[in-house]
């Protein structure tokens, strides 16, 4: 009987996710102008989506800026992350309002974290960037926002807004670990850094496994807001990623579109991001779980 009750979750489950990504898995394969196109109109095509990719200067740069902002990105945030929730986990001093303070970020939307950030940190003549930079005799002003600097511009500004969540991760799982492998540490004169490196980071292997993963999925959509925000007007070379070519490419461009539409290479974008989120699963849950401690 139990099964009957189940059949209208499968129901919702198959609709709602199974037959979605079944389509984009087989769209990938056909010539697809438009995404509400009538199947009798699909060419098939085989792998030329995908390869064609690969010949687009703009699709290749954007992969290359994707995964730039998800390594340097993510050892920076999983860094400082890790940084904020040892300090704040060792006894200091207000630490819920450091919390507090650290986590804001998140919940804040995205498009005004962009455009404080751009108005009041990186804007020109008067941002605070170029007074750090005038402050010590550097030459003003500083194209932040340029081609030249963009990308790490994003990347500081998306980064910022990710520490305080991964934080909280780090925090609850450091509040695990019970208090007496330290106090044993401390009588057997353990210091500082021997007690993080010998006690602490083995025993949260399983957080850091969580987080990157958390990173990686969370790049895939919460890059899409913060790219609209540093490229209004069109996807340029310099901050180009993935979810935001598969949107101009499936619903077409924004204003001085330079990407024609292409639900079918859309398709075949989606399925390759899937794919790097799947590897980096699984490359991180083999590397992180050797040697794995239970708390």
């Amino acid at each position: 009987m139990i099964v009957i009750f189940l059949i209208p979750a499968l129901f919702l489950y198959a609709l709602i996710f199974l037959y979605p990504v079944i389509r984009t898995f087989v769209m990938s394969f056909f010539a697809v102008e438009h995404i509400s196109q009538p199947l009798s109109e699909w060419a098939f095509i085989g792998l030329d989506n995908y390869i064609n990719l690969f010949k687009k200067e703009l699709f290749v740069r954007s992969v290359t800026n994707y995964l730039t902002i998800w390594f340097v990105g993510g050892v920076a945030v999983l860094f400082l992350a890790m940084v904020y929730a040892v300090i704040l986990t060792s006894g200091v001093r207000l630490k819920n309002f450091w919390r507090s303070v650290i986590y804001l970020p998140n919940v804040i939307s995205a498009m005004v974290l962009g455009t404080m950030w751009l108005q009041y940190v990186f804007k020109d003549n008067y941002g605070l960037f170029d007074k750090i930079v005038a402050l010590f005799g550097g030459k003003t002003p500083v194209m932040w926002t340029g081609p030249d600097m963009a990308l790490w511009s994003l990347l500081i500004a998306y980064c910022f807004g990710m520490v305080g969540y991964i934080m909280l991760t780090f925090i609850s799982g450091i509040e695990k670990i019970s208090p007496e492998y330290y106090e044993s540490a401390s009588i057997e004169g353990a210091n500082i850094f021997q007690k993080f490196f010998r006690i602490t980071l083995p025993l949260i292997k399983g957080v850091i496994r969580s987080n990157i993963v958390v990173w990686t999925v969370h790049l895939g959509t919460g890059i899409f807001a913060w790219n609209f925000m540093f490229s209004p007007n069109n996807l340029t070379l310099p901050t180009a990623v993935p979810p935001v070519y598969l949107y101009d490419l499936v619903f077409g461009g924004r204003a001085n579109a330079i990407i024609p539409r292409d639900t079918g290479a859309g398709s075949a974008v989606s399925i390759l991001m899937a794919l790097m989120v799947v590897i980096v699963s699984l490359i991180t849950t083999l590397i992180t779980r050797r040697d794995d401690v239970e708390i």
